[in-house]
């Protein structure tokens, strides 16, 4: 099985659609047997599914994510894992395991705001990127 966690700085990132990187887990028997980076560009939403797709990625564990972009990398047969927090390599070891805790409200319902995730975004707009 392979992997992707989207990350930064060995941290898992918050933000599917502004990613600057992905940490691969090729995982097998319940362990993480090889590990690589995958950096993302300047690509968005969109391309980010089919850069995965194109990795042989089966499953997608990032923070928060929306739903056109779950939708988007569902379509290509990888399953989304969203909610998750923290180390890259101990995310990546717990889903080996069966063992990842993570968040169950971890959507992004905004669009084109300025500033990331948990930021104080004002007025009635909610960021649910945690």
């Amino acid at each position: 099985m392979k992997v992707a966690i989207a990350s930064e700085n060995g941290k898992v990132f918050q933000h599917f659609g502004r990613t600057p990187e992905f940490s691969i887990f090729e995982m097998q028997g319940g362990k993480v047997v090889e590990k690589s980076l995958l950096k993302c560009g300047d690509s968005g939403h969109g391309a980010l599914a089919g850069l995965l797709a194109e990795s042989g990625v089966d499953t997608l564990i990032c923070g928060g994510i929306g739903g056109g972009a779950i939708n988007a990398l569902s379509s290509l047969g990888i399953t989304v894992i969203g909610g998750a927090a923290g180390d890259v390599l101990k995310a990546a070891e717990a889903f080996a395991e069966g063992k990842l805790e993570t968040d169950p409200n971890f959507s992004c319902n905004h669009h084109h705001h300025e500033g990331g995730c948990g930021e104080n975004h004002g007025g009635d707009h909610e960021c649910h990127c945690h």
